[in-house]
């Protein structure tokens, strides 16, 4: 879209040339031709007459100018009108002027600017369509031209501005249609002093061209006024989307490790708590963020996401802090930072494990004092941002390696959430597939959907290194890259199907599913006389085995089997306490 600035800027002068310029030359040479010439020829002479109308032309034409400076400044109507009321209050020497606008929900006339009116007389200056010299104007779009306004029987004199029972000279009125797109939406009305009948006819054309300088106005504005409704009309119907994808339910996991992550997102949601997200790459730690902000009261405030792993040093102070020109080379101009940005919403630190210590310093009096400067300036900026942080190292490891500020890890882990990997959440692996394949079935105009059970299987019992990202990825691929409804292994990335092959000439590789189905078998037999306990036996000698198994290889460090294990830490204690185990704390 041009800009309604520089547009309307070239339309005026375009205007000024057409109505201004050119009929008053013209008007001239039609009707002087002989004192025209000679004034070409004798530059130096000229007549009274012609001299006193060069005058009025410039002065018109330069309350013109002024005009199209005034309307090209600002698209605040209230602010304009005002200022160009004033302005021809003073070029016409009018006593009043007024602007009214169509309302066209009510059919009523409601005053837009005016000078030379208190309150109160702006107030009392209403009208319907067709009412009084106003209203008449609106209603047929045709100017009324009054040399003397107190002999003409429409002025209804509603703000008392003019005293009819006093002798004085006599007083010119004006009203000039105002209209858009050949409908009238409004008048603009001026009464001045009355000099002559030739004076009468210049304000005329004068006041015809502001109309006309008005009209664009309030056009260019109820486009841009059109716009910016559509643009948030827009913007809200985004938001309620993104909100609407991000509820909890929303967020494919039904396996016990995500019900806990859950049922923690869903309690701090709504606080302002600092946020540490945990896990491996791909397990969807922005999404986990994202789920928090658009559940929280910050929702309609920005959501800001810094990848801390992209940048370094002073540009990433600068990505996050904002600079002032000339702070560094590059910075040829002020930039607001990403905190600033998100002033009143959320702002999310992925991959905060590798921000440098100097930078960890300015963060950690982000999160105290919710303050801090931008690159090469002094002032002091306050923010009230929520900041949720991610991160696939361990934190606690790096601080003992001296990599990361302890008091900023304590300050960022006031509420931590472990995300799982995807090997332990097995269980949501098939809807993932189905997700993924509706979603790119639908963006690339397939039909893949029949998948065997052994190929389910296949996808079930693949690792997953990369987690739900790489699980996505290969859904993709596999869309992309089909034909046909069959869902086949040659779709698959070549490092699933390696595994799928491995499996096949190993056939230990499935021993878990083979030891499950014997070890049901053989529990049935063996417990055959406890019927109604064999359940609750043979689970609770898994989960003593599982938990031993999984505290052995975590230096009996309950902390870091539960991680392990990809369960809650609360479950585990209470599993190592009526199982019997020991572990420590």
């Amino acid at each position: 879209m041009r800009d309604p600035h520089s547009f309307f800027a070239k339309f005026c002068l375009n205007i000024i040339y057409a109505n201004l310029i050119v009929p008053v030359i013209s008007a001239k040479i039609v009707a002087h031709p002989r004192q025209f010439a000679y004034n070409l020829d004798m530059s130096n002479s000229s007549t009274p007459v012609l001299q006193a109308d060069a005058l009025q032309s410039a002065a018109n034409l330069d309350a013109l100018n002024s005009i199209a400076q005034i309307l090209s400044s600002s698209l605040d109507l209230k602010e304009v009108f005002s200022k160009i009321m004033q302005l021809i209050s003073e070029k016409l020497q009018m006593h009043r002027g007024t602007l009214v606008l169509l309302d066209e929900s009510t059919g009523r006339l409601r005053t837009e600017a005016a000078v030379g009116l208190s309150p109160e007389d702006i107030e009392r200056n209403r009208y319907a369509l067709g009412e009084g010299i106003t209203g008449t104007v609106v209603a047929t779009g045709r100017a009324r031209v009054i040399a003397d306004v107190r002999n003409d029987p429409d002025f209804l004199n509603k703000t008392h501005r003019l005293d009819l029972g006093q002798p004085s000279g006599q007083v010119s009125f004006f009203c000039i249609p105002i209209r858009i797109e050949g409908r009238v939406a409004g008048a603009l009305s001026v009464d001045k002093p009355f000099v002559n009948q030739e004076q009468l006819e210049q304000d005329q054309r004068f006041l015809e061209i502001i109309g006309a300088f008005l009209a664009q106005a309030i056009q260019i504005n109820r486009m841009v006024m059109r716009q910016k409704e559509e643009l948030l009309e827009e913007n809200a119907q985004l938001r309620a989307q993104v909100r609407d994808r991000f509820r909890f339910e929303n967020i494919i996991g039904d396996s016990p490790a995500m019900h806990d992550v859950f049922s923690v997102v869903g309690q701090v949601a709504n606080s302002r708590a600092t946020v540490l997200l945990l896990g491996e790459t791909g397990t969807g730690k922005e999404m986990i963020a994202k789920a928090i902000h658009y559940n929280s009261p910050r929702k309609d405030k920005p959501f800001i996401r810094v990848n801390c792993g992209a940048l370094t040093g002073t540009l990433l102070e600068s990505e996050l802090f904002g600079h002032v020109k000339g702070s560094f080379t590059g910075a040829i101009k002020d930039k607001v930072g990403r905190f600033e940005a998100a002033d009143g919403g959320t702002i999310f630190l992925d991959e905060i494990g590798t921000m440098e210590p100097q930078l960890q310093v300015k963060l950690l009096r982000v999160l105290q004092e919710r303050e801090f400067e931008r690159v090469g300036d002094t002032a002091v900026v306050k923010v009230d941002v929520r900041v949720i942080a991610a991160t696939n190292v361990d934190l606690q490891e790096e601080v003992a390696k001296g990599n990361f500020r302890e008091d900023l890890f304590y300050r960022l882990n006031v509420v931590s959430i472990y995300l799982p990997p995807l090997r332990n959440r097995r269980e949501d692996i098939p809807r993932l597939i189905d997700y993924f394949l509706d979603k790119y079935n639908a963006i690339n105009g397939r039909n893949l959907k029949k998948i065997s059970r052994e190929m389910l299987n296949v996808l079930m019992r693949y690792p997953w290194p990369g987690n739900v990202r790489e699980l996505e990825n290969a859904i993709e691929r596999a869309v992309v890259l089909s034909n046909h409804e069959e869902f086949t292994e040659d779709l698959l990335p070549l490092s699933v199907r390696m595994f799928a092959q491995q499996r096949r000439t190993n056939p230990t590789s499935e021993s878990i599913e083979s030891l499950t189905r014997r070890l049901a078998d053989q529990a049935i037999q063996e417990y055959e006389m406890r019927e109604g306990e064999i359940y609750q036996l043979v689970i609770d000698q898994i989960e003593y085995a599982l938990i031993d198994r999984a505290l052995g290889r975590c230096g009996n460090v309950k902390t870091k089997a539960a991680d392990f294990l990809g369960i809650n830490r609360n479950t585990l204690n209470k599993k190592v306490k009526d199982l019997g185990i020991e572990a420590m704390d």
